[in-house]
């Protein structure tokens, strides 16, 4: 594979989430706590976070989905030039997947 030089530079963040129907939220948790004992670092009605080595682990129960979605953070030096380079090359925005703080400069994409 050879490195994007010409546009924005991308590599991983520190968080992972796991979107959760209700059906699998549960059982998804309790892996991760009592299975895997992952140190829990969060609680809260609607998700967890646990340490997941150098990462965040975020489970979360979204409701209205059917099946657990997986999203990983990217960061990159250029969020404007990002969006632009992942449209053209055929990754569209998901902005309607959840709403993000006024101050968080970035945005959600779907994986080809």
């Amino acid at each position: 594979m050879v490195a994007n030089v010409h546009g924005p530079q991308f590599s991983g963040g520190a968080n992972i989430a796991i979107k959760c129907p209700a059906h699998t939220y549960e059982q998804t948790v309790a892996f991760y706590r009592d299975t895997l004992a992952l140190p829990l670092i969060e609680e809260e009605t609607d998700g967890c976070i646990f340490q997941f080595g150098p990462n965040r682990l975020w489970v979360d129960l979204v409701p209205n989905l059917s099946q657990p979605d997986v999203w990983l953070e990217l960061e990159t030096n250029d969020t404007e030039a990002a969006a632009s380079f992942l449209k053209i090359n055929g990754i569209p925005r998901r902005d309607e997947v959840e709403q993000l703080r006024e101050d968080f400069d970035g945005f959600f994409i779907s994986a080809p």
